[in-house]
């Protein structure tokens, strides 16, 4: 893994992350916002101790552990990914309600261009945030985006120790099978 200096970190703060899209995914994952290892990297969800690769293999979305920087791979699972706010933060809680509301705005035409199957944001306070549902909670939601059904994640952060990885991917699991309908 490479090793960044607090000041390359710091520097990543204004480079944007692309998106992994296509149209008609099976399920389009949508994380809060890149950190900044993930901006350094350029690659999702890149910071060591993040849970999301781990559990997207455990759950069978994926046949092995991808590392984020084979994060291309996904499109040819029908997988993607993109983020509900397009600035990089050290911490999720460094962005403002009207960034979350706006970058709910932006999701929802982001993916009623794309077309897919199932959204699944990683993060039910930031769905909450996005999407003014403050009685949101992990699972299936009632809205759809055109044809989209949604789906809230657990947050995959090292520091949300609420889940563990075994429940984070059992969760991840459930949107699977509801996905392969």
């Amino acid at each position: 893994m490479t090793r960044f200096t607090r000041e390359e970190l710091e520097a990543a703060r204004d480079r944007l992350v692309p998106d992994v899209v296509a149209d008609g995914l099976r399920v389009l994952f949508c994380g809060i916002n890149p950190g900044l290892m993930t901006a350094a990297t350029g690659h999702h969800f890149a910071r060591p101790g993040n849970r999301f690769w781990p559990a997207l293999h455990r759950s069978g979305f994926t046949p092995r552990q991808l590392l984020p920087s084979q994060q291309q791979e996904l499109l040819s699972y029908g997988l993607g990914i993109t983020n509900v706010v397009a600035r990089a933060t050290a911490r999720a809680d460094e962005l403002s309600a009207e960034e979350y509301r706006e970058g709910g705005r932006l999701l929802t035409l982001k993916v009623a261009r794309l077309r897919p199957r199932w959204l699944a944001v990683v993060g039910v306070t930031a769905y909450r945030a996005a999407f003014d549902d403050r009685r949101a909670v992990v699972g299936p939601q009632a809205r759809t985006i055109g044809g989209t059904r949604v789906w809230v994640l657990p947050n995959p952060s090292g520091l949300n120790a609420h889940w563990t990885p075994a429940t984070l991917a059992q969760e991840f699991a459930r949107l699977r099978e509801a996905a392969a309908e």
